[in-house]
């Protein structure tokens, strides 16, 4: 019996994980995390015979110990307490953005393998995080669907010749406003955004999927699992969402892995590694789709992919910085501060800004991360 703790429970990938967890048998779920959602995080613990929780903001954190009589932790030093009070074997990392970071750090510092559903992490420690993994032999296992599949992929030629593996292609669905030019998405809508055709997800999460930075985000992360060089990653709008990834081979041939969209199975993979569990999914039905269709990015629309590449390309800060902007971009698009074209338009200009350093420690990252939000911010006080 492994014991397990998630951490950014009351999100998507994290209530998914909990229905996974409720019926394994070799899984002893013993912490949970949350931003603010007090009531369905406790409402979790009550279920799943959790007596320890963490919940991000203050003021959640109060209501919760006045409502519950268990242990609710916060503060800054809560999320090292409850990791490594638990004891865990395994840490599924599920929170949103860059705040995942600490998370991730705390984790490998321990030797304590990693589910890792939180891509920022990479993007944003990049060679640091590696490194750390590398060093104190934790396992990060991915949990992004398109990474899950390149990691199984990978391993099927574990046993050929270095070289190999010559190209890895991570597959979009081009998300609501696919075949849309630029001009025609000068006046979306942030309702229109959210609507992901494919995936539910949480806010930020759709924002990005819709201006392809999720997919330039997974992009800088491949290559980060992977060691792979940009010149050997690519992506491709698939828009059934069948093909999660695929590998192309020394040979000429090519091997994709294949499914229904359903995150229970990359999540299901990474909670019980290298055991591969049944799960009441329907069967891919090739006869049934009848064909699946593959389209260029197109980069003038949807410029984000572009800018992430770059700054993938370049390193050093430069992935933090467009972190960061990202993350202040989309917010001030979710609350209408902002339009949708907007969005890569502060990114950029706060590249442009930024002063791009070599990250030797995690506070060089701390300190590219602060400044570019502050430098989006006053681009976006610019616009008003």
């Amino acid at each position: 019996m492994r014991k397990l703790v998630i951490l950014g429970s009351t999100g998507s990938i994290g209530t998914q994980a909990l229905e996974l967890v409720a019926g394994a048998d070799d899984l002893e779920l013993v912490a949970l995390s949350a931003d603010r959602r007090w009531e369905q995080l406790i409402a979790q613990a009550d279920e799943h015979r959790v007596r320890r929780v963490l919940i991000a903001d203050p003021e959640s954190a109060e209501k919760a110990r006045a409502a519950w009589d268990g242990e609710v932790l916060n503060g800054p030093e809560a999320l090292a307490e409850l990791i490594l009070g638990a004891e865990p074997d395994l840490v599924l990392n599920a929170i949103v953005g860059s705040a995942g970071l600490a998370a991730t750090v705390i984790t490998l510092s321990e030797g304590v393998d990693l589910a890792l559903a939180n891509k920022e992490s990479l993007v944003v420690g990049g060679d640091l995080v590696i490194e750390l993994a590398a060093a104190t032999g934790a396992r990060l296992i991915p949990v992004d669907s398109e990474h899950s599949a390149l990691d199984q992929l990978i391993a099927s030629e574990s046993g050929q010749m270095p070289g190999t593996v010559e190209r890895l292609t991570l597959t979009a669905s081009g998300g609501p406003f696919r075949g849309r030019s630029r001009s025609e998405l000068a006046s979306v809508t942030v309702e229109e955004a959210l609507n992901h055709p494919t995936w539910q997800m949480g806010g930020k999460i759709s924002i990005d999927s819709a201006t392809l930075m999720n997919k330039g985000l997974e992009v800088i992360e491949a290559h980060q699992l992977f060691g792979t060089a940009y010149d050997q990653l690519e992506v491709v709008i698939h828009p059934q969402s069948i093909i999660h990834s695929m590998i192309s081979l020394a040979d000429g041939s090519s091997l994709a892995h294949l499914g229904y969209p359903d995150m229970k199975v990359p999540i299901a993979y990474a909670l019980h590694y290298p055991r591969r569990v049944k799960l009441a999914l329907e069967p891919l039905d090739l006869a049934q789709l009848g064909s699946l269709t593959f389209e260029a990015v197109d980069e003038e629309a949807f410029p984000c992919l572009g800018l992430a590449l770059a700054a993938g390309r370049e390193g050093g800060t430069a992935p933090c910085v467009l972190n960061a902007a990202n993350e202040v971009a989309v917010a001030a698009f979710l609350d209408h501060r902002c339009s949708f074209l907007q969005i890569s338009e502060l990114i950029a200009a706060t590249l442009d800004d930024a002063r791009i350093e070599q990250t030797y420690s995690f506070d060089t990252l701390i300190a590219a991360d602060r400044a570019a939000r502050q430098a989006t911010s006053e681009h976006l006080a610019a616009l008003a």
